[in-house]
């Protein structure tokens, strides 16, 4: 099995697409909107991806957090918030905001899960700091380590309960980047000191299935290397002192924050030590480069991607949709009390 995700081009898979999949043998496969039109069209994507290797219980994923990152939109599917939304609801009440997002996870999830999607990438456990660029913006949790660490904690309850896994990202941690990663590479210049503020929500997070991580250059651990490509983050910060042993993704290799090629991007993250490739953009050429560039999948990989597909739904049980209009009236009774809504 080739250590990486890829994206598709379209609809529907192409019969290059599906020759190349089935040979490569990739860990799994990414949606963007490129490749989402209508319920039963997604549906028949998915059971497609699954069919490639027989495998019932497939790492398909995909960017569905609310607000401006959603891949599946109205009309056909509901609108969700930001997670701004429920920071504004955990100043008046903390319970109630806890209870609000997994709830919404929970009805997110059911969508996902309908449509044969088994991961999320949700929840942003980045800590929002003032003065940063807007790239995670509204879409944290908040500014208090602790607050964002409950609400993710609790969204990867909801996803969980629609047996989907979920995703923390972008670790270990995005939220002071001065930059947008998808157009250059950020350099963090905070202290070890300051720089545990970023960490304490995935620490508090470690033993979540899934994480990804985010293309940052941070000075006080690695003045060289973006994270998703630094043997020190990874292996010092990430696995030692946040103590995450689940499977590491990386960030999207297509963002302008790296450098080199494509599978050149692949081969030097997969190396620094994370576990999975993440190319999302369906490049046949980049991505036949990274299914050479790539070693076959490590034992430790294959052993936390089994892992975390152990935690998601059998997709040849039928999903009962029933309970998503509970949850959405849940959520928004109690972000009515902000004024919030999705």
């Amino acid at each position: 099995m080739v250590p990486a995700i890829f994206g598709l081009s379209g609809l529907t898979l192409t019969a290059d697409e599906r020759a190349f999949f089935a040979d490569a043998d990739p860990a799994g496969y990414i949606l963007f909107g490129r490749n989402i039109q209508a319920r039963s069209q997604v549906r028949a994507l998915t059971d497609e991806l699954r069919a490639i290797h027989g495998r019932a219980r497939t790492f398909i994923c995909i960017d569905q957090e609310g607000g401006r990152v959603a891949r599946m939109k109205p009309p056909v599917w509901a609108a969700y918030p930001t997670g701004e939304a429920f920071d504004r609801l955990y100043d008046l009440a903390p319970i109630s905001a806890i209870e609000a997002v997994r709830a919404n996870a929970h009805a997110l999830g059911l969508d996902c899960a309908e449509a044969g999607i088994s991961v999320d990438c949700l929840p942003l456990l980045d800590v929002r700091v003032p003065g940063a660029h807007d790239v995670i913006g509204d879409r944290a949790y908040g500014s208090e380590p602790l607050r964002v660490a409950a609400l993710g904690r609790a969204a990867l309850d909801g996803l969980a309960r629609a047996g989907v896994a979920g995703t923390i990202k972008h670790m270990p941690g995005h939220g002071r980047a001065g930059a947008d990663s998808h157009k250059e590479l950020p350099t963090v210049t905070a202290s070890e000191a300051e720089l545990e503020t970023d960490l304490a929500p995935f620490k508090a997070l470690a033993g979540a299935a899934i994480a990804m991580t985010g293309h940052i250059r941070f000075t006080a651990w690695d003045a060289e290397n973006p994270a998703t490509q630094s043997p020190f983050v990874i292996h010092e910060v990430i696995r030692k002192r946040i103590g995450f042993d689940g499977l590491l993704l990386t960030d999207d290799l297509d963002m302008e924050a790296l450098d080199g090629s494509v599978p050149e991007r692949a081969a030097r993250a997969v190396m620094a030590g994370c576990d999975i490739a993440l190319n999302c953009w369906a490049r046949m050429d980049d991505m036949v480069g990274i299914a050479k560039a790539l070693p076959t999948m490590r034992e430790a990989t294959a052993t936390r991607l089994d892992r975390a597909l152990g935690t998601t739904r059998d997709f040849a049980i039928p999903v009962d949709m029933g309970p998503q209009a509970d949850l959405f009236a849940k959520r928004d009774a109690l972000l009515a009390l902000v004024g919030a809504a999705a």
